[in-house]
């Protein structure tokens, strides 16, 4: 769902997206967000029980890695979700990948926790930036955080809102105004908008 999320967000902001999944109904749902899709060579669909992926073997998980170094170091931001309920979350972008990776990239590790994480050099709950310049966010409560940052930007949304629409302590309405046309539904007892 984080990688959902990230990619609906980062399309909407005008970015190109690409994804990569050992699941292929997660390619499928990747594409239905926008995202182009890296299709694994190494493990063509690893579906497990639940919609889960399975777990990759030694070799895959090593196969993995080589076909996603090439479009790591090609990529400005690169977010990791991929996690296992109490085991070590596979290991996606290893130190090399990192180390190749342009000054400036930034990677989010959503899966940075005790056992570890996708990326290596992630700490969790630190922002670490490399020798090289790329800084690596180790984010395992990131989901647990967005309910009070969405409040939070909800709530300064409707301040600065309520701050524009009042002038002296009142409320006016200036039907000539972008802003006031579009969130006044009635003013003085007629519908303004149908």
């Amino acid at each position: 769902m984080a990688g959902l999320s990230a990619i609906g967000t980062a399309r909407r902001l005008g970015a190109i997206v690409r994804a990569y999944d050992v699941r292929a109904a997660a390619r499928e749902e990747a594409r239905s967000v926008g995202a182009q899709v890296i299709e694994p060579a190494s493990a063509p669909d690893a579906e497990g029980a639940g919609g889960y992926a399975r777990e990759l073997t030694g070799d895959e998980q090593r196969a993995a890695r080589v076909e996603l170094a090439d479009q790591v170091t090609r990529h400005d931001v690169v977010i990791a979700t991929a996690q296992v309920p109490g085991r070590r979350p596979p290991l996606l972008v290893d130190e090399d990948t990192v180390k190749a990776m342009r000054p400036g990239s930034v990677v989010v590790d959503l899966a940075a926790g005790p056992l570890g994480g996708n990326v290596a050099l992630s700490e969790p709950g630190r922002t670490v930036v490399t020798d090289n310049g790329v800084t690596i966010v180790g984010a395992p409560d990131l989901p647990s955080d967005m309910p009070t940052a969405a409040s939070a930007a909800y709530s300064r949304n409707v301040a600065a809102l309520l701050r524009y629409l009042v002038r002296d302590g009142a409320i006016g309405f200036d039907p000539a105004d972008e802003i006031h046309a579009g969130v006044f539904v009635t003013w003085n007892g007629e519908v303004l908008l149908p």
